[in-house]
C-alpha cells in the first residue's frame, strides 16, 4: 500500500470523527478528495457511500448505546431517505444530477444561519416534530446526488426544529443514515457494478471505524450551545464552498 492509501485512512478518520460529533461532513469531505485525484462524480458517491455503509453501522450502533437514538424517528427518516436516496443514486448514475449542486449548497447557508441564531437566540422550538417523511426523503435524494448531505441536511433540520437535546437529534439523524446509504450502494452497485468500490472505499473504512466510538462519546460531553453553534458554522462553511466552487466553475467555463 503506498502512503496515498494511508492518507486516505487518515482522512477518513478525521471526517468520520466531525460527522459523528457533528451528524455531518463525512461524505462531503471524502467525496470531495476523490474527485480531487479524477474520479466521476458518481463514482466517487459510490466509492464513499459504499465506506459508509461500515461507518454509518459502527457509528448508528455507538449512538445507540450511548442513547442517543429515538427509533421510532429512525424508522420514519430510515423508509423515506431509502426512497429518496435510490433516486438520488439513479439520477446521478444518468449524469444529470450534478447540475442541482448550487441549490445544495444555497440550502446549506441559509440553514446554518437559522441553526446558529438558535443557538445564540434561544429560540422557541415547535411543539411537535413534523415532516419527517419529507425531510428523509430531500435527505436522501440530495446525500445520494453530492456523495454526502444526509448530517448537513437532516442532521441539521433535526437540531434546529427538534424538541429534544442536540445529541438526541445527531445520534438518530446517525442511526437513520445507515439504512439510507445500503439503499444508495446498492442501487450505485446495480448500475455501476461492485468493481467500482475500489481501495479507496477500504481505505475510508479503515480510517472512519475506529473514529466511530469515539465520536459518540464526545458527543455527549461538547456543551450544547457550542455544539449547536459548531453545526451552523460548518454548514455555512461547506455551502459557501459548495458555492464558490460553482461560481468558480462557471467563471472558467
Amino acid at each position: 500500500m503506498d502512503d496515498f492509501f494511508w492518507w486516505i485512512v487518515l482522512i477518513g478518520f478525521a471526517a468520520q470523527l466531525v460527522d459523528g460529533a457533528l451528524g455531518m461532513a463525512y461524505g462531503l469531505t471524502s467525496t470531495s478528495l476523490l474527485i480531487s485525484i479524477g474520479l466521476p462524480p458518481a463514482q466517487a458517491s459510490a466509492t464513499v457511500h459504499a465506506a459508509e455503509v461500515f461507518t454509518t453501522a459502527v457509528s448508528g450502533t455507538s449512538h445507540h448505546f450511548a442513547r442517543n437514538v429515538d427509533w421510532k424517528m429512525v424508522r420514519t427518516l430510515a423508509i423515506a431517505g431509502s426512497i429518496g436516496g435510490a433516486a438520488g443514486a439513479a439520477l446521478l448514475s444518468s449524469g444529470i444530477g450534478e447540475y442541482l449542486a448550487p441549490f445544495v449548497a444555497l440550502y446549506l447557508s441559509a440553514l446554518g444561519v437559522l441553526v446558529i441564531a438558535k443557538a445564540v437566540r434561544k429560540v422557541q422550538p415547535p411543539a411537535a416534530m413534523r415532516g419527517l417523511a419529507p425531510l428523509g426523503l430531500v435527505g436522501g435524494f440530495l446525500d445520494a446526488v453530492g456523495g454526502g448531505g444526509w448530517g448537513p441536511i437532516v442532521s441539521s433540520t433535526l437540531v434546529y426544529r427538534g424538541h429534544a437535546e442536540p445529541h438526541r437529534m445527531l445520534g438518530t439523524s446517525a442511526a437513520s443514515e445507515f439504512f439510507v446509504t445500503v439503499m444508495i450502494t446498492v442501487t450505485f452497485a446495480g448500475h455501476f457494478g461492485l468493481e467500482s468500490f475500489g481501495m479507496a472505499a477500504l481505505a475510508l473504512v479503515i480510517g472512519g471505524v475506529p473514529a466511530a466510538p469515539l465520536a459518540a462519546v464526545l458527543v455527549r460531553i461538547i456543551p450544547h450551545k457550542p455544539l449547536m453553534i459548531a453545526v451552523g458554522l460548518l454548514i455555512v462553511i461547506l455551502g459557501g464552498f459548495g458555492i464558490y466552487r460553482f461560481v468558480s466553475a462557471l467563471l472558467v467555463a
